[in-house]
């Protein structure tokens, strides 16, 4: 009993020798919360007897009770993987639960495959687009966990937990903290209520970090979702998607990042009274609370296991640093289909602004978004219209100026055929005051049109024929950077 941590508030020696008497073979994992065996194709979770102000699970029958809740709110996220609720009765009449559920390849968790380089562009469109699915069939929330009083009381929480953690964190940056993090929030209090009537606190997954996702079948599949909390669960699907966003960045690995959160704007639904891209203002602040809280859980994790703390100080410097202001700045990339452009747009897209890079506005999601129907979908005929395209190139800009106006830089993807239409792009730098650059990517014919004719699943309707037609355009001048 003395040698446990304060936050473990009961023994479950007994239970935990009488799982591992069931399966005499298990291999064991511990975390701060749960003890995880894993025995042939099955995972068993022992939800640890602990209290945290964040995290009760101090008697069985709470414990039953999150087990229980656990497969229910997992099973949105990874219907594949949760199977059920399982009870353990030690000789001397404890009993305690288990979540059970199917085991999987460890090798195909996110963070072990962030380790071994292997996660991929093509990964991170689609988690993004996995993510964005789930946000969207989740119910709204109109309680007030995320008013801004609420949201005030849970900076202060995130302040005060990593502060509680004294010299197992670094004592500075939580000080440092303890100043940055409000002062984040404050400016922008009145979003966070706007956020609350658009309809954008969503019961989420809540632990949308690396470790918590998974591929199976070759697709992305989030598990692990927070089931103990609904003020941690009750949430900005923005904030949400932070945690990842947060975690691929700390790694050093800003590039999926920012194709991660890129593919998730495309994707995820509009809202009623605020967008997406307004909310943006709120990033740096969602992803330095995301940092602060790996800090103090790993802190936590170590305090039971002994291990080195220095992650979760590295932690608590990502916090810092993802703070850090960075001026948004418009960049344009032009050309005619089959060009590049989108290839383009995301490759300089995570090397400009503030963490994790620009957002691309592609005007082929923009034509898609107005006609209600999904990327990969055709437009039906009669659609490109010059004043439907006039439109599409209006909604753009009233988009990448909504961008930048939250502090966030815009690479604007489009053809861009129009001296015009080139001019209003600069034009809207000029308005919002923001530096501004544009490319113009050049390329035969024949080449582009048998890159638009190799394409499958993209958001861009662009055939051989239009390539043909566009290539009969008169462009104008252009001064623009050609390459």
């Amino acid at each position: 009993m003395s040698g446990r941590p304060s936050f473990v508030v009961e023994d479950q020696s007994e239970v935990v020798a009488e799982i591992e008497k069931r399966h005499p073979n298990a291999r064991r994992i511990d975390t701060h919360g749960a003890i995880v065996f894993l025995a042939g194709e099955r995972a068993y979770k022992l939800k640890r007897a602990v209290k945290f102000p964040y995290m009760d699970f101090s008697t069985a029958d709470r414990r039953r009770e999150m087990c229980e809740a656990e497969i229910a709110f997992n099973r949105v996220f990874a219907p594949e993987v949760y199977i059920g609720v399982e009870r353990v009765d030690a000789p001397s009449g404890k009993n305690d639960w288990l979540v059970v559920m199917r085991r999987f390849d460890e090798a195909c968790l996110f963070d072990k495959m962030a380790e071994r380089g292997a996660l991929t562009p093509e990964l991170m469109a689609a988690l993004g687009a996995r993510v964005a699915q789930v946000h969207d069939s989740l119910p709204v929330i109109r309680g007030s966990f995320c008013l801004p009083d609420a949201y005030r009381h849970s900076v202060a929480s995130d302040v005060r937990q990593v502060a509680d953690h004294g010299e197992r964190l670094d004592p500075e940056a939580s000080r440092r903290l303890a100043v940055a993090l409000p002062g984040a929030l404050e400016p922008f209090i009145g979003l966070v209520e706007r956020r609350v009537a658009a309809g954008a606190i969503r019961r989420c997954h809540g632990d949308l970090h690396l470790r918590n996702i998974v591929l199976i079948n070759g697709k992305p599949m989030p598990f692990d979702a927070i089931e103990f909390s609904e003020r941690i669960a009750n949430i900005d699907v923005m904030y949400d998607i932070a945690f990842a966003l947060m975690d691929l960045c700390h790694r050093g690995m800003r590039p999926l990042a920012n194709r991660l959160m890129n593919e998730w704007l495309w994707r995820v639904g509009e809202l009623s009274a605020a967008s997406h891209e307004e909310a943006l203002a709120l990033l740096p602040m969602f992803l330095a609370r995301r940092a602060c809280i790996r800090a103090y859980v790993d802190s936590s994790i170590t305090a039971v296991s002994g291990a080195d703390n220095t992650p979760a100080r590295e932690y608590q410097r990502s916090a810092l640093a993802f703070l850090e202001p960075a001026p948004p700045k418009l960049m344009a990339v032009g050309g005619l289909s089959g060009s590049g452009k989108t290839t383009h747009a995301l490759k300089i897209a995570p090397q400009i602004g503030r963490v994790p890079g620009a957002v691309v506005v592609r005007s082929d999601v923009e034509r898609k978004h107005r006609a209600g129907i999904a990327l990969e979908e055709k437009m039906p005929p009669g659609s490109y219209t010059p004043a439907a395209s006039a439109e599409v190139y209006a909604a753009m800009l009233d988009r990448a100026e909504r961008i930048l106006r939250a502090g966030h830089s815009v690479v604007l993807d489009a053809v861009f055929a129009k001296p015009e239409e080139r001019a209003a792009a600069e034009a809207l730098a000029a308005k919002v005051g923001v530096p501004f650059e544009g490319t113009w990517l050049d390329i035969p014919k024949e080449e582009a049109q048998a890159r638009v004719a190799a394409r499958k699943g993209d958001a861009s309707d662009a055939t051989p024929a239009v390539v043909e037609r566009q290539f009969g355009y008169d462009l104008g001048e252009i001064g623009w950077r050609r390459r």
